[in-house]
Formats: C-alpha cells, sequence, structure tokens
C-alpha cells in the first residue's frame, strides 16, 4: 500500500431553494352530497395521474366521512390542470 495512492471524490452540492418552475401544491377535493362513490372515483382515476381505483374509493370514503381530503400534491400547473378537470365534473376542489 506504500505506493497507492488514494483520490478523494469531489463533492459537488446543489441547493434547492424550493423557488422556480416546480413550485409545489396540494389539490383538495370537498364532499358534496351531489356525486355518488362511483362519479368521484372516475373523475380522480381520470384526473390524477397515477391513481387506481383502490386509492380513489379510500380517497372518496375519506372525503365522505371527513369533509374533504388532499388528492394530489405536486407541481402547481399539474395541481391546477388536476383542479380544472375535477371541477369539469362538478366537484368542489381547490388548490392551496
Amino acid at each position: 500500500m506504500a505506493g497507492d495512492v488514494l483520490t478523494t471524490p469531489e463533492v459537488i452540492e446543489k441547493e434547492s431553494t424550493g423557488t422556480g418552475d416546480g413550485l409545489e401544491g396540494r389539490v383538495i377535493l370537498f364532499n358534496c352530497e351531489c356525486h355518488t362513490y362511483d362519479d368521484v372515483i372516475q373523475l380522480l382515476c381520470k384526473a390524477v395521474p397515477g391513481m387506481t381505483p383502490v386509492r380513489a374509493f379510500e380517497l372518496a370514503w375519506t372525503i365522505d366521512n371527513s369533509g374533504q381530503a388532499e388528492v394530489f400534491s405536486g407541481e402547481m400547473d399539474t395541481c391546477n390542470e388536476i383542479a380544472a378537470s375535477l371541477g369539469a365534473g362538478g366537484l368542489r376542489v381547490q388548490v392551496q
């Protein structure tokens, strides 16, 4: 080992301030008595990327019993698109 040269890897640090194009938001869906579970499940599966019927049912149950639930969090542009789609289906929705 006497002749071996050890090199230390260069560490490059990137700092994120959380500002920029991908601002984070969340989509909140509120309870209403005008839609069935099936309606809500279908709309969630259509509007929310990666949503499964099982997860959509869980969210529908939470909304029915708690009055609201966060159905998506991510980039603000995506949140606004999801909210617009859910709202077009007649659901009460808010982006925070």
